[in-house]
């Protein structure tokens, strides 16, 4: 029999069952529904059903078929009018089959026959056979290490560890106990931190703050939810959370069953969901909801349960997991992501199972299209995606509830990233401080560079006196710290003032010049931006100046040295005392 693709939607009064069933005869058709059981049969399709609330056959039942498109469309009166039937869109759940074909220790559905029990037994016996488990289980430490949903696996990577070894990271899981996988995993996560890859995207962020922008769906949908506090979550989480027919046609793969698990098991299962839905949330905010070949990676890596078969013991532990392996691992490891990632998983924690169900499909089909992750769905995902279904709603509002009591911050990753960082913003601060001082020691090199070249050759021209001039200005007019100098708007007032001749000495825009003999010499000095110490001794350097004037040529030329030193060091004087002041 072929399970057929169908729906169910209600409204206060009925329940309306759509069923997709193309080309069969409508004579042949067979409907049965009474309280919570639905059967629907029409040769090759066969479809029964446990509904979530009770229907009755009092008249109002309808069913219509339309030929083109081949679906039927019932109408089932609800016995208690107004009643909301929960769960409507878990298909997986609704489903009641023949048989259950679980592996110990999950429960089997009730009612099945004996034969079909036995079948199943051995075919289950037989398979357990297959495996070179038991025969490496004889030794004379036998050691039987468990893992996957709710720790319910073994063995299954004794055969495989060569095929799957880029799928987990730890080495030899069936041989491994839960607190040595803890232990390796911690030791890997220190050698592969990387504080130059975190420092980079700690300071050049742009991408990174383009992807925390990104909205996810569930971002409208949780908003949504949240402007119909009046009505029930759950309802507003059914309006809100649409599966695609592929999503659909994946729940009706599923095989219904159920699962026995004690306390700490499902302690576990919680706690691993949270890990899972941690890294899925990752991986749709930096590829802004596009899937690449990276996707099953990222999934896989940033969840320790997936990678590293982990076993948590608080949400915290999660969290704290979590937080490394994003700091160590992928292209992004900004802290964050970490944070939104945690925001994210809170949302869909809140907008119920269907929402959780959701994000677990679209898990389910990365790794179904990545050719060495698909073991993970049958360890984790699968297991997931038909337990979520069964889940009370009020769980996973308890379980939102206790994520948002967490906190994590940085100095819980045990990388000291705080400590990192405050030395990372010394260091640029201390760069600064000696980029402005190397600016400055260039704005000043040339000056007395330009100073000496002028005192050694006596006979240069006019035009070199003049940017010379212009040279020591600007330097005496910026202060070592490389702030402007007070004094620099006198000067600029100099500028504008007419040229004066005083005794043969010329005072132009920005500098004093003089002539010894018939060759030119420069003194590169400021004239109204000075104290008056400094203008009384400019005054005695001009008296000097012309007394060398009226020397002869040869004692004016070996006098040359010491009127040079006297103009450097009065040069020099300027920039000593904006220092001070």
């Amino acid at each position: 029999m072929i399970t057929p693709d169908f729906e169910l939607s209600q409204d206060p009064d009925f329940l309306t069952v759509i069923i997709r069933v193309p080309y069969v005869r409508v004579s042949e058709l067979d409907l049965f529904f009474e309280g919570e059981d639905f059967k629907f049969y029409a040769k090759p399709y066969f479809l029964r059903l446990t509904l979530p609330g009770r229907v009755v056959e009092d008249g109002r039942e309808k069913a219509s078929y339309d030929t083109d498109k081949g679906v039927f469309t019932i109408q089932l009166p609800k016995e208690s009018p107004g009643q909301y039937f929960e769960g409507l869109d878990m298909l997986t759940s609704l489903l009641a089959p023949k048989k259950s074909r679980t592996a110990k220790p999950l429960v089997e559905e009730i009612g099945v026959p004996a034969e079909e029990e036995e079948e199943e037994e051995e075919e289950f016996d037989w398979e357990i056979e297959q495996t070179l488990y038991k025969e490496a289980a004889e030794g004379p430490v036998p050691l039987q290490c468990y893992y996957g949903f709710g720790n319910l696996r073994s063995g299954v990577f004794q055969r495989l560890q060569d095929e799957l070894s880029d799928v987990i990271d730890v080495k030899d899981p069936d041989q491994t106990p839960t607190d040595e996988r803890k232990m390796k995993r911690l030791e890997a996560e220190a050698a592969k931190f990387d504080p130059d890859h975190y420092l980079a995207d700690f300071f050049e962020d742009e991408a990174i703050q383009h992807i925390l922008k990104y909205k996810p769906w569930w971002v409208d949908a949780h908003k949504k939810m949240m402007a119909l506090q009046g009505e029930s979550q759950n309802h507003g989480s059914h309006t809100l959370v649409i599966f695609s027919d592929e999503e659909r046609e994946q729940l009706r793969k599923f095989t219904n069953k159920s699962y026995l698990l004690d306390k700490t098991s499902r302690h576990l299962v919680y706690l691993g969901l949270i890990d899972i839905l941690l890294a899925y949330c990752y991986e749709i905010r930096v590829n802004e909801g596009d899937k690449n070949v990276e996707s099953s990676w990222n999934v896989r890596k940033l969840s320790a349960t997936l990678c590293w078969l982990e076993c948590f013991t608080s949400i915290h532990d999660v969290l704290v997991s979590f937080g490394r392996r994003v700091v160590c691992y992928p292209l992004y490891r900004h802290f964050g992501l970490v944070t939104r990632a945690f925001n994210d998983t809170v949302m869909i924690l809140q907008l119920g199972r269907a929402a959780v169900l959701k994000c677990l499909l679209d898990i389910h089909r990365i790794f179904r299209e990545s050719d060495p992750a698909y073991i993970l769905n049958d360890l984790f995902i699968t297991d997931y995606c038909i337990w979520i279904q069964k889940i009370k709603s009020k769980k996973l509002a308890a379980l939102s509830e206790s994520l948002q009591k967490t906190t994590l911050a940085k100095s819980h990753l045990g990388f000291e990233l705080e400590e990192l960082e405050a030395a990372a913003v010394l260091v640029l601060e201390e760069e600064s401080k000696l980029t402005a001082a190397g600016m400055v020691s260039r704005q000043q090199l040339p000056s007395s560079e330009s100073e000496t070249s002028d005192s050694e050759e006596s006979s240069s021209t006019s035009s070199s006196e003049t940017e010379g001039s212009d040279s020591n200005e600007r330097e005496s007019s910026t202060a070592e710290d490389g702030k402007i100098n007070p004094l620099q708007g006198m000067l600029q007032e100099e500028r504008t003032a007419p040229l004066i001749d005083c005794n043969g000495l010329r005072q132009g825009t920005n500098a004093l010049t003089f002539e010894a003999s018939d060759e030119k010499s420069k003194a590169s000095l400021q004239s109204t931006s000075v104290p008056g110490k400094l203008i009384e001794e400019l005054e005695k350097q001009m008296h000097t100046a012309m007394r060398l004037s009226e020397q002869p040529e040869g004692l004016a030329s070996a006098s040359g040295f010491a009127l040079r030193e006297q103009e450097e060091n009065h040069v020099s004087e300027p920039v000593r005392f904006s220092k001070h002041k």
